[in-house]
């Protein structure tokens, strides 16, 4: 989103400034580069409603509750689960969580590392039970990433502004492409569904006070 941001912001015409400036606006969404810290938000509600980290049962009951929006931000979310293309997993969870498995082990974080497992494994089996859905759900990158930057003692607040750092070689190359590549404007493609009106002059309309 925010890599597709950057190209149609630069095909205005724009300064780097502005288009990069638009792309951190899209990159710090909760659905986007922000979604480690709601991953975060989500288990510190969690570990404050459940009492007993090791009890599947009551661990499957408060996800049930997050997904019937009776819980949490009541937005029927778990966050960290599922991803637009990737379906079946996401390589880059799967790699991140072995360095993470290590430095939790390293730094006694042990206990908390096997509860995202434990919370993982029952969300999948919980949305697949209560969603209908078309394809696989799995732990996206977003689920582990924070528990990592809290281990290593990161403010919450530089969540993304880091993935924002990380992402700003991606985004200048995108608008080097646009620029050298492109000469018209992005726009978007869009076709109205709604009905025919018939036109009412300004005379016969009823304005309604407030």
């Amino acid at each position: 989103n925010s890599t597709f941001t950057t190209h149609v912001v630069t095909s205005s015409g724009t300064d780097t400034y502005s288009a990069i400036a638009a792309s951190i606006g899209s990159l710090k969404g909760p659905r986007h580069g922000g979604a480690n810290l709601k991953v975060q938000n989500m288990f510190d509600d969690i570990k404050a409603h459940v009492k007993n980290w090791g009890n599947e049962e009551e661990v499957g009951a408060y996800l049930h509750k997050i997904l019937n929006k009776e819980a949490f931000d009541h937005s029927g979310l778990i966050y960290g689960m599922g991803h637009a293309v990737y379906s079946i997993s996401d390589p880059r969870a799967r790699i991140f969580k072995g360095f993470l498995d290590k430095l939790a082990r390293e730094k006694g974080y042990d206990e908390e590392f096997e509860f995202y497992n434990r919370v993982e494994r029952l969300a999948v089996e919980t949305i697949q039970e209560k969603r209908r859905i078309y394809k696989g759900v799995s732990a996206n990158i977003d689920f582990y990433s924070g528990l990592m930057y809290r281990i290593l003692g990161l403010p919450d607040q530089l969540f993304t502004p880091m993935f924002a750092v990380a992402r700003m070689v991606g985004w200048s190359a995108h608008r080097l492409e646009e620029l050298m590549n492109c000469d018209k404007i992005i726009r978007p493609a869009y076709q109205s569904i709604a009905m025919d009106k018939e036109y009412v002059p300004m005379k016969d309309r009823i304005v309604i006070a407030k």
